[in-house]
């Protein structure tokens, strides 16, 4: 396929830039080959206004020309793997068979997203019929349905550059609501996110799609970012990085005229509690699982377990001892970019210089750039529960032992917790119940809450939420993985004494696409 550089503005191909920038490789720092020309104002007045032009036709598409739009976009990055995956392994650093796991995902969320689309209830239809004869005045008829609410602007992630990026989660959940979408590439993989944003575009053109219904701006700085954030046709934002990108990005978007939503994922700490009966019975395993779960991907997810939470016992002693040792027998990984591994080593020397953390355990530092070294730091319930700033995240290879002395501690602890996303819980039978008014505390914390497993690695199906109250995201209503991500992107309207003809389908007295129903309040499943 090949690189070129240039920013996607609909069907077409610009570089009307000054500013060029390149990709670098992680472990040397090198710059790689190909500049990639960053979008002016213009560029991005462009994409946005070509997508305001495609939104008129492509909010009206069926969920059958939908979903087979999303279909060719897995089938022709399937067709790109073996040069996406090569490109993506150069800037990025991560493993081949990572990212074709991850490609895998990209395309399965692409083919979920159209099974939704094709199956149609997802739009919640809610029938009222009339009733001319309701006293003391008429019952007019009403019916409400959700639709799209008009371009997207998305934002690439650093630390997933195929399934929160270019073709991940938001883009394909704004896609199947039926907005076009504008994304901005991450300046970390950019030759990644033109090959994925090229493999789109022949998509679109298979597909038959309007012009516009894709674009993709790049661009190091933030004002390409701003830019898209401020125009006033951008309708909402998909966002997954860092609190300080998400919440800017919200705070700009209140700022506008028109304010609009900001879906922002932006880290979390992920507390992992261990109770009592398990470590009696499993500490060996537990430590082990911890210890991998804080490693995967050199701890590079936002689900990495950054907290927990152990009783002080003599098998929390042990489980401590040897989750010390698998720390200190590893070795350590080429992180995404050397401004997380700077950011990393900062967090974690922030957290060191308070004299109330000691570091227990770390990792073999090998040669190379960008090395992210796993490291145990242990603190006090007490002194934890003191310091609202330990709960902050380190966004890498490490988590936070916080030693807890009795029950009525370690439930303070997730009083004063701040939003998650994820919160584990591991116990035996007897624990669960015993402990269920942690289980109730942390409802209150998470958007999802884990029994004796690991939360890294996000499952993507339909009941998946992948969210949590602020500051893990800017709206704990809602979910990035998932199908129900695709409300993020839709609005309710309400069609009063409309004739049947003029109604959308899924409306329509005959129920032709015949979903489920809410009819004068009782679900209705047509035959088939």
């Amino acid at each position: 396929m090949g690189l070129n550089g240039k920013n996607i503005l609909g069907f077409g191909l610009s570089a009307k830039g000054d500013k060029a920038f390149y990709a670098k490789h992680p472990a040397t720092g090198d710059s790689l080959e190909i500049p990639f020309f960053e979008a002016t104002q213009d560029e991005v007045d462009v994409a946005i206004q070509l997508a305001e032009k495609a939104f008129e036709s492509y909010r009206n598409k069926s969920g059958l020309e939908k979903g087979s739009f999303l279909e060719t976009i897995a089938e022709e990055l399937s067709k790109v793997e073996s040069e996406l995956v090569a490109r993506c392994t150069q800037e990025t650093g991560l493993p081949e068979g990572r990212l074709k796991g991850e490609l895998g995902r990209t395309t399965g969320q692409l083919r979920l997203f159209a099974s939704l689309l094709r199956e149609g209830s997802w739009v919640d239809a809610r029938i009222d019929r009339a009733n001319p004869e309701r006293i003391p005045v008429p019952k007019p008829d009403t019916r409400q349905m959700q639709i799209a609410l008009g371009p997207v602007g998305v934002f690439g992630a650093s630390n997933f550059p195929l399934a929160f990026s270019v073709a991940g989660g938001d883009t394909a959940s704004a896609l199947a609501a039926g907005c076009p979408v504008v994304v901005k590439a991450h300046p970390a993989h950019p030759g990644t996110s033109e090959l994925v944003g090229t493999a789109i575009l022949e998509a679109a053109r298979k597909s038959k799609m309007p012009e516009g219904v894709f674009s993709l701006v790049q661009g190091a700085s933030i004002a390409v970012g701003q830019a898209i954030v401020k125009h006033p046709l951008i309708k909402a934002i998909g966002f997954t990085g860092s609190f300080r990108g998400g919440k800017a990005l919200f705070d700009e978007a209140a700022r506008r005229d028109e304010p609009i939503p900001v879906y922002a994922e932006m880290g979390s700490t992920n507390p992992v509690f261990m109770l009592p009966g398990s470590l009696e019975e499993n500490h060996g395993n537990l430590a082990n699982g911890l210890s991998g779960s804080v490693q995967l991907g050199v701890g590079q997810f936002c689900t990495n377990p950054g907290i927990t939470i152990v009783p002080k016992t003599a098998k929390g002693d042990q489980f401590q001892e040897e989750l010390e040792q698998n720390i200190s027998t590893s070795e350590s990984a080429t992180m995404l970019t050397e401004a997380i591994q700077h950011n990393y080593v900062s967090g974690l020397n922030q957290l060191k210089s308070k004299s109330q953390v000691t570091s227990i355990s770390k990792g073999k530092q090998l040669e190379g750039g960008s090395q992210g070294t796993a490291e145990i730091l242990e603190v006090s319930a007490t002194d934890f529960l003191s310091d609202k700033a330990l709960e902050e995240e380190v966004f890498g290879p490490s988590t936070l032992l916080v030693r807890s002395n009795n029950k009525e501690e370690m439930l303070q602890i997730a009083r004063n917790l701040n939003g998650h996303l994820t919160a584990t819980v591991h116990g035996t039978s007897k624990d669960l119940l015993e402990y269920a008014d942690l289980l109730k505390l942390l409802e209150r914390k998470v958007g999802r809450l884990l029994i004796n497993s690991f939360p890294t690695g996000v499952e993507v199906c339909h009941s998946m939420v992948h969210g949590g109250p602020f500051p893990a995201t800017s709206d704990a209503r809602m979910t990035s993985v998932g199908t129900a991500a695709i409300t993020r992107f839709t609005r309710p309207i309400c069609y009063q004494n409309f004739p049947d003809e003029l109604l959308p389908d899924e409306l329509k007295e005959s129920n032709p696409l015949h979903i489920l129903r809410l009819e004068d309040g009782t679900y209705i499943l047509p035959k088939a």
